[in-house]
C-alpha cells in the first residue's frame, strides 16, 4: 500500500500498576477509527499484545505495511516502531495487553541459569502479525487473559500471569525456530537480516543505556560502518540514534524517580548522563517538567510523554 512516509515518531509511556507485570486496555474505548486524528509512528516502554475483533485497515511494523482485519493479533516488542490505521471512515475494535517481559520472566522462570534472559531475547526478536485461525492456541490465550483481567475476580492477576507465561513461552519457542513464521510477518533474505540486526541494536541500547554509549561504538559492535548505522537507524525509527538513546534514558529515569528516593544527580548518572544540566535539559524537553516536579506528581505528567514527538533528522 503506497503512502507518504511518516516523519514523526512518538514515545508513549505507560505506568505499570504497582506490584504487577501486565495490564490491559479493554472495552468500547478501543473501538474507534484508528489514525483518524494522528497516525504517527510510535513505540512503548512495554511489550504490546493486540487483538482485533472487527474492522480492517493497515498496520506499520518497522518499515513494513500489512493489512489487518478482525480475527488477527499482534505481538510488538517494546521500543519497536509501529502504528495502526483503520480504513477511512470505518471503526476497528482492538483490545491490548502490555507486559513487562523481563520482570515477569524473572518472577516466574526459575531453574536453568540464563533461561529467562534467553527467552526475553527471543520474545523481543521480532514483531508478530498473525491470523488467529493459523495460531488458534495463541489467540485463545490472548482472549482468555483479557477476559480474566476483565472479570476482576480474586486472584485474576495471578491467573493472568500464569497464562501469559504460557503465551510468551510459545512465542519464544516459535521465534527460535529457523522456519518462516507468522503469516504476513514472514521475511526472507537481506530484509530479514536487516530487521534482526536492528532489533539486536535496540536490545543492546536497552541493556547499555546507562553506559557512556558512543554511536561509533554501537556501530562497531554491530559490525557495520557508522554511516551505515546512522542511515539504517534513522530509516527505521525516523529519529537519530542519539535522540532514541536519550528517550530510553529518560524513560528509565522516570521509573527511578517514582520508585526510589535516590538523589536526582545519582539517577542521572545511572541513566547515562554524566552532566546534570544535560540530564535536566533532556528531561524537561521530553516530559515538559523538571525531574523534581515529576517526582512530586508523576501521575499528572505522564500525558506529557504521550504527547512528546521526536522529529526525524533528514540526511543521516
Amino acid at each position: 500500500m503506497a503512502r507518504k512516509k511518516k516523519q514523526v515518531a512518538e514515545f508513549r509511556y505507560y505506568q505499570m500498576p504497582e506490584n504487577r507485570v501486565l495490564f490491559a486496555l479493554l472495552g468500547e474505548k478501543w473501538r474507534q477509527q484508528y489514525g483518524r486524528d494522528i497516525d504517527y509512528l510510535h513505540f512503548h516502554n512495554y511489550l504490546e499484545i493486540g487483538y482485533c475483533y472487527e474492522g480492517s485497515g493497515y498496520m506499520t511494523l518497522g518499515q513494513k505495511d500489512v493489512s489487518y482485519h478482525g480475527g488477527m493479533f499482534t505481538v510488538i516488542p517494546k521500543n519497536y516502531l509501529h502504528t495502526t490505521n483503520s480504513m477511512p471512515g470505518k471503526l476497528s475494535s482492538w483490545e491490548y495487553l502490555f507486559v513487562d517481559v523481563e520482570k515477569l520472566l524473572e518472577k516466574m522462570v526459575v531453574g536453568t541459569p540464563g533461561c529467562a534472559e534467553q527467552m526475553a531475547r527471543r520474545i523481543n526478536s521480532r514483531a508478530i502479525f498473525a491470523e488467529s485461525s493459523k495460531y488458534p492456541h495463541l489467540a485463545d490465550l490472548i482472549k482468555a487473559i483479557m477476559n480474566i483481567i476483565r472479570s476482576g475476580e480474586m486472584y485474576c492477576q495471578q491467573e493472568a500471569e500464569g497464562l501469559m507465561l504460557a503465551f510468551l513461552s510459545e512465542v519464544a519457542r516459535r521465534n527460535g525456530e529457523n522456519s518462516e513464521t507468522y503469516s504476513e510477518n514472514t521475511r526472507t533474505g537481506m530484509k530479514l537480516k536487516s530487521d534482526n540486526l536492528f532489533l539486536r541494536i535496540i536490545d543492546y541500547i536497552s541493556e547499555h543505556y546507562g553506559e557512556a554509549l558512543k554511536i561509533s561504538d554501537i556501530a562497531k559492535w554491530a559490525h557495520i560502518s557508522e554511516t551505515q548505522f546512522r542511515r539504517m537507524f534513522s530509516s527505521y525509527m525516523n529519529m537519530s540514534p542519539l535522540e532514541y538513546i536519550n528517550v530510553v534514558r529518560i524513560q528509565a529515569a522516570c521509573e527511578y524517580l517514582k520508585k526510589t528516593d535516590e538523589p536526582v544527580a545519582m539517577i542521572a548518572a545511572k541513566c547515562g548522563f554524566t552532566v546534570s544540566s544535560t540530564f535536566n535539559r533532556n528531561f524537561r524537553h521530553i516530559t515538559g517538567v523538571s525531574p523534581a516536579e515529576w517526582r512530586k506528581r508523576p501521575e499528572n505528567y505522564e500525558q506529557q510523554i504521550l504527547r512528546f514527538q521526536i522529529h526525524s533528522e533528514e540526511g543521516w
